[in-house]
């Protein structure tokens, strides 16, 4: 996977007026800087990481969507549980055909982070860590992470297989961390 030509891909899914990513630089994970080695470069749901980071459950809110056929697209931010503090900016790009009926239904029905949904269905997958992200924000991002404009922060391209299969495409960017 070349991380830019994914990166835009997953970015022009959602067109906006206003850029969402001023610059993205690819880093190796092993010169990742912590906190966001560890809450990054891994092959497990962000949801987990990001509920263990925070100590604190998270809940999602999506703030667009699009449905075509069983391809599934949301940008979302996930918030910690019963507060207003975003710890995450995402896009998902989801062939709901891998999944059973119930499990599509309850994604579809914007409730739940993916990454808990698939968890309780027990739905057999492997997550790929495509790459790490160096991302400058632009207004979009600025304004969904609730961050300066062109601040810093990290991010990460993965892709989840189940049953052996492609099936969700991800971008998850991390709310600016203190380094610790």
């Amino acid at each position: 996977m070349n991380p830019h030509d994914e990166l835009k891909s997953m970015v022009e899914l959602f067109p906006s007026v206003s850029p969402l990513i001023e610059r993205a630089e690819h880093v190796p994970s092993a010169m990742t800087p912590e906190p966001y080695k560890t809450l990054l470069a891994h092959e497990h749901h962000m949801t987990v990481a990001m509920e263990s980071f925070h100590k604190s459950p998270v809940e999602v809110r999506v703030l667009a969507k699009r449905l075509d056929g069983d391809l599934y697209c949301r940008k979302i931010v996930l918030l910690k549980q019963d507060a207003d503090q975003v710890v995450q900016f995402g896009i998902v790009r989801f062939d709901l055909k891998s999944v059973s009926e119930r499990v599509r239904e309850e994604i579809l029905s914007e409730k739940t982070p993916l990454g808990r949904i698939l968890i309780q269905h027990n739905v057999f997958l492997q997550i790929a860590l495509g790459a790490i992200l160096r991302i400058t924000a632009g207004p979009g991002l600025s304004e969904a992470l609730q961050m300066p404009l062109h601040g810093q922060t990290f991010g990460r391209l993965a892709t989840i297989f189940c049953d052996g299969q492609p099936a969700v495409d991800l971008l998850e960017i991390s709310a600016p961390l203190d380094r610790r």
